[in-house]
This record gives structure tokens, C-alpha cells and sequence, in this order.
């Protein structure tokens, strides 16, 4: 059965985690300056994922605080297969705290300067808040909130976070996506895509579809979920979780580097969640546990099926432009992974993300002229991509009946655990700033209100 797999491959993890050695190396770069990274209870595999690289900016010596268990040593074996690949190893020197005072220790002793979080959500928002309020800048995974109560908070981790000079940034992997940069290049090119429709919640201007699967590989290796990862209170709903790279995806595309007031640009008019069902043997396979623990016998029903908090919808508006969002989870692709369905409806033109068999399960581009004639089309099209091309060498369209598809080099699909080093490179070059971008942290704050909100009007009874 592939839940034993998943055990035999655990243990290998835990014996390789031996080439991440605890004591601290005097020898590496640790040079004033430099960023000093502390990794505080991974128990999520984007943790790591942000180490699958080095950084000549970063300390090798990076310092894990977490309690004993398989997750820490989950992600200890993720950083030791990176430094003992074959191809461009990476030299992270894991200085390890295990013990159940993780926390009080990592804030007594601030070894580092830059707090990474990726893990469980149910503390993630009190860990972000104290992180800042010790000083400490801090890049954390999405969710940074999963409930308004969390969001309160987080409007306050902000406003310290300011007040100490230190930055709060969370990782949104999708805006380094090639396809996703190519349809945001597009829809402000007004001779191709003209302007957003005006649209309805019926009809809206914006639409995006997000299938992930709850079995998959990561750098290679089947992944071994924790148990609390199906608990809502400690994960997160979807439209909550996954929900925020898409309405981050729509703020970035729609208006950039324009700062939105969540009080007066968003409104929230329905929200709906639904679960998947996992049978008895699909829960094993992605956990390796054969049983259900306490925390999750609300959410079982005939007896052993689990009843996921997996699927959400949210309609809204952000300044007055309509947009809908889906978010959905499965047990296991029947072919390629998790996918992407993104729908901008312009005043000429649509530009459509697909990513199904037609397009070998990788996403595509599609430019569908739509208030424009054919002569007309082929200029626009034509000319938006030349200009494309001076910004992205060796990118083309082929036409396929009405519609063009856009043609992108193979050397700009870098897959997404890429995109997590895209990240803190931005990161980084805001740290070296000391500043971000005016439109960064009210867009954040946007974008945990509108999901946060919406799981809010989706739950009430």
C-alpha cells in the first residue's frame, strides 16, 4: 500500500538528516551584514523550499527551532537532499532546537534576523506578531491569517512591524509564473486587450480556478502530509489557504502597484465552501496514519469517510471590478498536477490561462480576440508581442483558428519550487532596501480581508 511507502521513505529522511550538522561552523559565511535566517516549526515542505538554493547574502548557518517529531525531520531531509545532490549542491549548515520550549527558546536567544514560517497556521499569525515585535524580519508562507480574528491581528503585526523597521512579506510563488506575467504584460497593452469589462457577478470581468491534489511529489519524493493539514482550524480553509495566491494573482494583474484600502475597494457579496471526500485508504496514502486523530472525527461521516474543508467559491469586487474565485481539492491527478484556470475578460480581447490535455497538463496562454475584426486582431496581436518579445526573448504566437496561442521558451518554465528562491531574491532586494514597495503592504492586508471575509459570510449559518 503507498502509506507504507510513504513510512519507508520517512525513515530514509530521518537517517539522511545526519549530513545536517547541529553544531555551528565557524568557517561559513557568516559575515556582518549578511542575513541570518531562523526557521521556526516547518512543518510544511515550502519551509525547505526556500533553501533549495543558495544565496550569496544569506548566512550558510541556519538556525531550526521546532519540537522533536517527523516534521522537522521531514524538512531536515529536504535540506540534507540539497546539499548532497550532485548538481549544484547547496552548503546549509541546520543548527537544531528540538524541544516543546521551540518557541520561548528561538525568541530568547534571536539568533538570525529574518524569521521563515511555514507550518502550521493555527499560531502562524501570534508567531508572526511576536517575531515582529522582537525585532525580527519575517517571511512567512500563506496563509498569514485563516480567520478575521487572525486578520485583526495581522492589521496590528503590520503597524509594528513599521514601527520596529523590520519587514513582514509573505511568499507569493505565482507572480514569478511565466504565464502569469505574460497575461499581465497583455492586459495593459490597450491596443490587444483594451479594458477590463465593466462585467457582473453573473458574468464577471475576472475569473480563477485552482485544482491542487492532496497526493503529490515534491524535489522528487512522494510527500508525507501532517495529519492537522486536514484540520480547518489548524490549516485553514481552501478559499482561506490557497484562496490568497489567487486574489493576490488578480490585485498584482488588475492594478499594479496601485495600494488598495480593503475598507473601501473590496466587497465581498457571496462566498460558498464544500468538501472532498477521502476514503479510509486515500487518507493513509498521504499521511501514512491508519487511523483518524481526535481533531478530526467532527469532519468524518459514515463512519470513516473524511469530509475535507477542500473546495471554496468567493465572488467579489475590487474596485468595482467583479471577480470570482475557485478553489478546489482533489485526492490524486489522473495525469499531470495541480492546475491553473485563469479567465481576464478585456473590452477586445480575452486572455485565458488553460491547462488541460490539449495543453499536456503545462498552463498556456491564449490571446481570444473578441471586440475586434480578424485584420484588426492579427495588428494588435502582432505588435503586443513583438513588445513582449523585446522584454522576454524568443516568446511567438501561433494562430489556431480565432484564436492565437502564445508560444514560450521552453528556458522560462522553471517549475514552481523555482519560484520559492524568486521570492526571497525579492525578498532580499527588499531587505538591502530597507523598504518595500508602497503598494505592498496594503495590498497584503487587501488580500487576508477578502479571504478572510469570505470564509466568514461562507460559514455563517
Amino acid at each position: 500500500m503507498r502509506h507504507s511507502t510513504g513510512f519507508i521513505l520517512l525513515s530514509v529522511f530521518m537517517l539522511s538528516t545526519a549530513g545536517c550538522r547541529q553544531a555551528e561552523n565557524k568557517n561559513s559565511e557568516n559575515k556582518t551584514g549578511m542575513v541570518k535566517l531562523i526557521t521556526l516549526d516547518p512543518g510544511h515542505f515550502h519551509a525547505a523550499l526556500v533553501q533549495k538554493t543558495g544565496y550569496p547574502d544569506i548566512d550558510t548557518n541556519v538556525y531550526v527551532y521546532a519540537p522533536d517529531g517527523l516534521e522537522v525531520n521531514a524538512h531536515l531531509a529536504l535540506i540534507d537532499q540539497y546539499n548532497t545532490r550532485s548538481e549544484n549542491p547547496t552548503h546549509w549548515n541546520e543548527i537544531i532546537y528540538k524541544g516543546n520550549d521551540f518557541a520561548e527558546k528561538m525568541f530568547a536567544e534571536k539568533k538570525g534576523n529574518v524569521v521563515v514560517l511555514s507550518g502550521n497556521n493555527r499560531l502562524k499569525t501570534d508567531y508572526i506578531k511576536r517575531s515582529v515585535d522582537a525585532g525580527l524580519n519575517v517571511l512567512a508562507d500563506k496563509p498569514m491569517a485563516i480567520n478575521t480574528k487572525n486578520f485583526d491581528r495581522l492589521i496590528q503585526a503590520f503597524e509594528d512591524a513599521q514601527k520596529n523597521n523590520v519587514l513582514l512579506y509573505d511568499i507569493m510563488t505565482e507572480r514569478s509564473e511565466i504565464t502569469n506575467i505574460l497575461q499581465k504584460e497583455l492586459m495593459h497593452n490597450s491596443e490587444l486587450f483594451g479594458a477590463l469589462k465593466k462585467g457582473t457577478e453573473k458574468d464577471p470581468s475576472v475569473i480563477i480556478e485552482s485544482i491542487h491534489y492532496f497526493f503529490k511529489n515534491v524535489s522528487g519524493k512522494p510527500l508525507v502530509r501532517p495529519e492537522w493539514f486536514f484540520d480547518p482550524a489548524q490549516q485553514g480553509d481552501a478559499i482561506a489557504d490557497v484562496g490568497t495566491h489567487l486574489v493576490d494573482i488578480v490585485q498584482w494583474q488588475c492594478f499594479p502597484e496601485v495600494a488598495l484600502d480593503y475598507k473601501n475597494d473590496i466587497l465581498i457579496s457571496s462566498a460558498k465552501i464544500w468538501p472532498t471526500s477521502l476514503t479510509p485508504a486515500q487518507y493513509s496514502s498521504i499521511t501514512g496514519s491508519n487511523s483518524y486523530p481526535d481533531y478530526l472525527k467532527p469532519y468524518i461521516v459514515k463512519d470513516s469517510i473524511l469530509q475535507t474543508h477542500g473546495n471554496g467559491e468567493m465572488n467579489y469586487s475590487v474596485k468595482g471590478v467583479p471577480v470570482k474565485i475557485i478553489v478546489r481539492w482533489d485526492y490524486k491527478a489522473e495525469e499531470g498536477g495541480d492546475s491553473h484556470h485563469a479567465i481576464l475578460k478585456g473590452t477586445k480581447a480575452t486572455l485565458e490561462i488553460r491547462q488541460g490535455r490539449e495543453e499536456s497538463f503545462k498552463p498556456v496562454l491564449y490571446i481570444v480576440p473578441t471586440g475586434m475584426k480578424d485584420s484588426e486582431a492579427e495588428v494588435a496581436v502582432n505588435d503586443a508581442i513583438k513588445t513582449i518579445a523585446g522584454k522576454y526573448p524568443g516568446v511567438t504566437t501561433e494562430k489556431q483558428g480565432k484564436e492565437w496561442k502564445v508560444v514560450i521558451p521552453s528556458s522560462y518554465d522553471v517549475g514552481h519550487e523555482a519560484h520559492f528562491g524568486q521570492v526571497m531574491e525579492r525578498f532580499l532586494q527588499y531587505l538591502k532596501e530597507r523598504n518595500m514597495p508602497g503598494w505592498e503592504v496594503p495590498n497584503m492586508i487587501a488580500k487576508y480581508y477578502t479571504t478572510t471575509k469570505a470564509l466568514e459570510i461562507a460559514t455563517k449559518p
